[in-house]
């Protein structure tokens, strides 16, 4: 019953296969071999459009550069008050972005609003020296709440970039997750809906280790390879990143993947529901949130369940966990089986 982490979980036995197939003989290094240039050549028609693609090694990796690469003196860069970059990247992208300051955009359910973002924009006004200058806005798809922008959400927070003429960066660390749920194509989520540049996750879904910052303004992405040398994330052997990601993309592995981890959080949320139990967020990608009793929880844990308590912030009074109850997170994978929910269900029965 491991539910602490989709990076637990091993590699897809696709993407294993692809690293074995592409592992004998000789490949020119440092991205210019030929499983580099097909690989690209698949972004570019998952696209629908001429991208620029950088592989990286991490997530944090991906955002910091990509926001480097927009990066201004006295730089603001506006995101979600729980967001990855702002919680848990240990200030990579104010290192990265050589001083870029982090500003926090409330919002519920992990989402910035418009109106947020606007308001917390309007602390940096043009021209005036001594407040900076806004540069970039980030979001996260899916959020650190388990949640998923619609495309009209993200065409409205690109609405906002534009009024200050500021590119949209989407942290895509669980992106094909979310573009299952929302059944769109990748260029519906992205450009079509205004996003200039994005961190492409595939870790968490099945990779080994392969990550990438996908431009879609190729005049943007001009010297990125620079940033990226600096930054000590150009592969000398690279092919074995586009290994990774062929045997991803294969036959459609990476969407596959994704919607088997969607389908089993939402099993176990409506379990839990069934059970008395409740979510803190709404369940929309592979994470949850649930709100039990501490007894059930410490019951769980002591069964052998791998969960963490989570910090329910920014929830109703009338929804936050009582004195008595305890919210904590839960992340499936592919690697997550009918028979792990089933028994998590199970102990949950016997002590609800």
């Amino acid at each position: 019953m491991n539910f602490a982490s989709d990076n637990w979980a091993g590699a897809a036995p696709a993407v294993m296969s692809a690293l074995s197939r592409h592992n004998s003989g000789f490949a020119p290094a440092y991205g210019t071999d030929p499983l580099t240039a097909s690989v690209a050549e698949t972004f570019t028609r998952i696209f629908e459009r001429e991208v620029a693609v950088y592989f990286v090694a991490t997530g944090t990796a991906a955002n910091s550069l990509a926001l480097a690469a927009y990066a201004k003196p006295g730089g603001a860069i506006f995101c979600h008050r729980e967001s990855h970059i702002q919680v848990d990247e240990c200030n990579c992208p104010e290192f990265m972005t050589s001083g870029g300051k982090l500003v926090s955009v409330g919002g519920p359910n992990g989402k910035m609003t418009p109106e947020g973002l606007r308001e917390a924009m309007a602390a940096f006004p043009d021209g005036v020296v001594h407040h900076g200058q806004v540069a970039s806005v980030s979001l996260s798809q899916a959020t650190e709440s388990g949640t998923v922008y619609t495309l009209d959400e993200i065409a409205a927070l690109k609405a906002v970039c534009a009024e200050r003429s500021v590119p949209l960066h989407m942290d895509g660390a669980r992106f094909a997750n979310a573009l299952t749920t929302l059944g769109c194509t990748p260029a519906d989520m992205t450009w079509k809906a205004g996003v200039d540049v994005l961190s492409f996750g595939a870790t968490k879904n099945g990779c080994w280790c392969a990550e990438a910052v996908v431009f879609f303004d190729l005049e943007a992405a001009k010297g990125f390879e620079y940033f990226r040398k600096r930054g000590g994330h150009l592969f000398s052997k690279s092919r074995f990143v586009a290994a990774q990601f062929d045997g991803y993309f294969e036959d459609d592995n990476w969407l596959t993947t994704a919607s088997h981890a969607n389908a089993m959080a939402s099993r176990l949320a409506d379990g839990i529901r069934s059970r008395g139990g409740r979510t803190a967020w709404p369940v929309e990608a592979n994470e949850l949130f649930p709100i039990l009793k501490r007894s059930q929880f410490d019951a769980l844990q002591a069964a052998g369940a791998l969960i963490y308590e989570w910090p329910a912030k920014e929830l109703a009074h009338d929804h936050a966990p009582a004195d008595d109850e305890v919210c904590f997170r839960m992340v499936c994978s592919f690697a997550t089986s009918d028979e792990d929910v089933d028994a998590f269900l199970k102990v949950l029965a016997a002590v609800g």
